[in-house]
């Protein structure tokens, strides 16, 4: 009996199955066939993704554009902030056609009482220097800060004649949290701030403005290793205390007018572990019920006050 033929379209037989194309082989629909690889997610602008990501550069507006470099600040109202708080810039950029407005105008202007540069320059050109269209026709240059060593934050505080008051971050990485940080220490007689100089925030635009300008009297250090930072801090006469909210030492209860470091940790993360073994006391703050923790920033500012009092109360 005579065996019936495959069906048309199966593979071993004569049909219009992948088998007879190899451009279906690999399951590439048919509609796709010379158009190339497909686009990302984030670059369709029908996608969810491409949504999220220009809304990512919409909230980066007034944030750095490089990390080391000089920065660009963009947007009229972030670059008004930078120049009302004082941060040092380089120059004013300007794209060519940009509508005037309040803000656009007071740039200007307080660029040329303080000798900033005010130059203008083609839109695509401002397009290239900030990576995104979203500048509303203006940028502001800051240099790279100047970072101290804790090595000089010593020495300013020996100079002052005042016992010495240093805040070390660790685990800090939101450049608001470090502004303020900074402004708190101006504000209750600190000497200086230590960060780590690798996953912390750094001294950028952002952290000028939360500062208020403070970040221009209250000098900034980087530590390779913060460990080995407290441990000259230490050899040095002072005594490093750490902020938990477990601790059993309420700060109600701790001298704070010698020499003394404050470390502070993050509201998630806490003090890290090496870290945390290093400090010669733990301490808490007190707090009502219901809270669980403090804001770095807040913490921070909660304790230098207590120990700005206790040292005026001592006269």
């Amino acid at each position: 009996m005579a065996r019936k033929n495959p069906r048309p379209g199966r593979a071993g037989g004569p049909g219009k199955g992948s088998a007879a194309r190899p451009d279906r082989a690999k399951g590439r629909p048919r509609g796709l066939d010379g158009r190339g690889p497909t686009p990302k997610a984030e670059d369709r602008v029908y996608h969810k993704a491409h949504q999220r990501k220009q809304e990512r550069r919409r909230r980066d507006q007034g944030r750095h554009v490089k990390a080391e470099g000089p920065e660009l600040v963009v947007g009229r109202n972030p670059v008004v902030e930078c120049l009302r708080a004082k941060v040092p810039a380089a120059q004013l950029f300007v794209a060519l056609g940009t509508d005037n407005d309040e803000r656009l105008t007071e740039a200007v202007r307080v660029c040329g009482d303080r000798g900033i540069a005010v130059n203008e320059v083609p839109r695509h050109e401002l397009d290239q220097m900030t990576g995104s269209p979203q500048h509303q026709g203006i940028g502001l240059q800051i240099p790279p800060y100047r970072y101290a060593e804790v090595a000089d934050l010593l020495d300013r505080a020996g100079a002052s004649g005042a016992p010495g008051l240093i805040v070390c971050l660790d685990n800090i990485t939101d450049p608001r949290n470090l502004g303020a940080v900074i402004r708190s220490t101006a504000a209750f007689g600190g000497h200086g701030v230590v960060i780590p100089a690798r996953r912390s925030a750094s001294v950028t635009a952002v952290t000028w403005r939360t500062s208020a300008g403070a970040a221009a009297r209250v000098p900034v250090a980087r530590a390779t290793n913060m460990v080995r930072a407290l441990k000259q801090l230490q050899q040095a006469g002072y005594q490093v205390i750490g902020l938990d909210a477990g601790a059993d030492v309420v700060l109600d209860d701790y001298d704070g007018t010698t020499p003394t470091v404050v470390v502070v940790g993050s509201e998630g993360k806490g003090l890290s572990r090496l870290v945390r073994e290093t400090c010669d006391t733990i301490v808490s703050i007190p707090i009502g019920a219901g809270v669980e923790s403090l804001n770095a920033a807040v913490a921070a500012g909660v304790t230098l006050a207590e120990f700005a009092r206790q040292r005026r109360a001592r006269g």
